[in-house]
């Protein structure tokens, strides 16, 4: 099994920025990649960003491209994701995930971006 808990949600005003975290333990998969969704009140739940473990290679969805960063740091088994430039419609629950199918989700994280 794989234990994902995310951190780093909050309250910010739109335009602010807030970093996530998401510490992976127990059996991990290092060919997986890692990866961030997110899920507002009343929608489904969208891709937001992922990284291979390597970190070589990234993916964004496009309504984050140029503001959102995912990384990872594989000595911790943590995955992050920087946002900057927050708008109110990045408000959502973000959950990381990984696995062959992205089968195994964290608790999820609010981020709430104010106007």
């Amino acid at each position: 099994q794989v234990q994902l808990v995310e951190s780093g949600g909050g309250l910010v005003q739109a335009g602010g920025s807030l970093r996530l975290s998401c510490a992976a333990s127990g059996r991990t998969f290092s060919s997986n990649p890692m990866g961030w969704f997110r899920q507002a009140p009343g929608k489904e739940r969208e891709f937001v960003a992922a990284i291979v473990w390597s970190g070589s290679s990234t993916a964004y969805a496009e309504s984050v491209k140029g503001r959102f960063t995912i990384s990872r740091d594989n000595n911790k088994n943590t995955v992050y994701l920087q946002m900057n430039s927050l708008k109110p419609e990045d408000t959502a629950v973000y959950y990381c995930s990984t696995g062959d199918t992205w089968d195994y989700w964290g608790q999820g994280t609010q981020v709430t971006v104010s106007s």
